[in-house]
């Protein structure tokens, strides 16, 4: 292994893969009803479990990976002599990103010959978590650190990510969007569409009538750019719909692999239920 691989559980990578391939996740935590709960390794809160509470009234908020966590984890590597490439949660969306960097400062005080890089891909959900699978891959082909950093750095302005939600009352109670912004998103039977622009944030792109004709209009989205052939479906408890929309993209022109993910706690507490999220690496950055 040429180099160690971190990322966050807003990647909503498969802690199993993630294991198997030795990528570290640090998790960020939720808030549920007076308890704080991880969302990694043992007891960790699971979406089901989250969105069942969110259906009854639940208010789910969700805090950063301190920099206390980031410094003891970057510490490990350093006295390891491992150099580290971490894919970090969009810095626009979360204080995490800002976390870290604060603690490789500290680390490098006593460590100065470590290697700790650290990418703001502007992403979040298993777009953020492709991300690491690129890098993957690339360390295992034998790349290095550097190789590795500078395909994610091409890949990630390039990503769109486009969310489908029931309606926008969970981003705005998040802090995610503004409250005019989500009243307007809030009419009846209206279904907004929003995606992650250049700059990270989380912009409303659309409102549309519907959800059939929501999902139509999603897909016309995806299309509009497609620069590599693997795609992604992510979804809060709307399996059906998420395999719905794989079988759309598969009959684009351009798409030859779909890969359909649940969306992890982190990112559904701030999208709440029947949410469906398409991936696509585009042909030009994000604007």
């Amino acid at each position: 292994m040429t180099f160690a691989i971190l990322t966050d559980s807003t990647a909503d990578l498969d802690q199993n893969w993630a294991k198997e391939h030795q990528v570290t996740i640090l998790g960020l935590t939720i808030e549920l009803d007076g308890t704080v709960y991880q969302t990694v390794g043992e007891g960790q809160l699971t979406s089901p479990e989250l969105l069942e509470a969110m259906k009854n009234g639940a208010k789910p908020t969700t805090s950063q990976v301190n920099v206390g966590q980031f410094q003891e984890t970057f510490e490990q590597f350093a006295k390891e002599g491992k150099d580290l490439l971490y894919v970090a949660f969009s810095s626009v969306l979360s204080g995490t990103y800002q976390s870290a960097i604060m603690a490789r400062d500290l680390v490098l005080e006593d460590y100065p010959e470590a290697v700790i890089e650290i990418v703001d891909p502007k992403a979040a959900g298993i777009g953020e978590g492709y991300l690491v699978m690129r890098a993957v891959a690339a360390r295992d082909a034998g790349r290095s650190l550097a190789e590795a950093k500078e395909e994610i750095m091409d890949l990630a302005p390039r990503l769109r990510t486009y969310f489908l939600v029931d309606d926008l009352y969970h981003l705005m109670r998040g802090g995610r969007l503004s409250k005019s912004a989500a009243i307007m998103g809030s009419l009846a039977s209206i279904k907004p569409i929003l995606w992650i622009d250049a700059e990270g944030k989380l912009v409303p792109i659309t409102k549309v009538r519907g959800r059939k004709k929501a999902m139509r209009e999603l897909l016309e989205l995806i299309k509009a750019d497609i620069g590599e052939s693997t795609a992604l479906v992510s979804y809060t408890n709307d399996l059906e719909g998420a395999e719905a929309l794989k079988q759309e993209m598969l009959a684009l022109e351009g798409i030859d692999e779909v890969l359909v993910m649940p969306l992890g706690p982190v990112i559904s507490a701030h999208v709440g239920p029947n949410s469906l999220i398409g991936f696509v690496i585009g042909k030009e950055n994000r604007k």
